[in-house]
Order: C-alpha cells, then structure tokens, then sequence
C-alpha cells in the first residue's frame, strides 16, 4: 500500500493524498493552525478511516452468515489527549445496521470480530484509545425492488 500528500502551497495548510489505487482527498487544518477548513483534518480522516474498515468487516461478515443485510451506519465520537501528542484515547463506535430478521448474537459476532481479528485501523488505534461498541438493529419492512 502507498499513498503520497502533498502540500498544495505556501499559504494555508492545504494538503492532497493520492492513494496507490487512483484515488485523491483533500486535507486542511484549523483556522486557528493555518487551515481554512476547506476539507477534513488529517485525524479526522484517520477516524473515518477505521469507521470505513470496521463497517466493511461487518458487512462483509454478516453476508457471509446469511444475513439479510441492507444497510451499515457506523458513528464515531473520540476523546484525544490534551497535550502533544494529542492522541485518541477513547473512540466509541455506534452501529445503526438495517437489515430483515437480523439476529443480534450474529451482529454483535460481527462487530467484536471486526474489533479483535479483522479491523486493522481499530486494532492499531486500540494501543492509545478504549475502545467501545455498541449497536441497534432496525428492521427493514420495505420490499427491495425487483431485479431486472
């Protein structure tokens, strides 16, 4: 894997990341640093990033349990340290997972098996951060549309 940032000039703290498969996002800092908030901080993109790699492993871990899955929302809320290095030390993930019939012992299985074996973000995280879980299941009453 590889990626290279860069800053994209001398005025502001504006940076682009481009990934080894393609792919561009913009960074920018705080007002108060630099910044002028024109894209996500760089730890923010850190937190969505282990948000987008848990909610894949649950996805990925319902189906594969025959779950009638349609739908995955993950929240984060974190806590950093007050001083340098303001690392995470607590981050709280709330799912909100849609699906018909869904069995809450196969939801919770999925999500502690995400935490434990398969999230690379969260298990690195979990070395500064507590790291806490908790989920809701909405059924989903609504017919999905015939294929074609």
């Amino acid at each position: 894997m590889e990626c290279t940032v860069r800053w994209t000039g001398l005025s502001g703290m504006t940076f682009v990341a481009e990934t080894g498969s393609g792919h561009a996002v913009t960074m920018d800092g705080a007002p108060d640093g630099g910044g002028r908030n024109l894209a996500p901080r760089p730890m923010e993109m850190v937190l969505l990033g282990t948000g987008g790699c848990t909610a894949y492993d649950v996805v990925l871990i319902l189906r594969k349990s025959k779950q009638d899955i349609r739908g995955c929302e993950v929240t984060l809320t974190s806590e950093r340290a007050d001083k340098e290095p303001k690392v995470f030390t607590k981050i709280h993930f709330h799912f909100t997972v849609t699906g018909r019939n869904l069995k809450p012992n196969l939801v919770e299985r999925a999500i502690n098996l995400s935490h434990e074996k398969y999230c690379s973000a969260s298990i690195m995280l979990e070395k500064t951060a507590a790291i806490t879980h908790s989920f809701e299941i909405v059924d989903d009453l609504a017919e999905l549309p015939p294929s074609e």
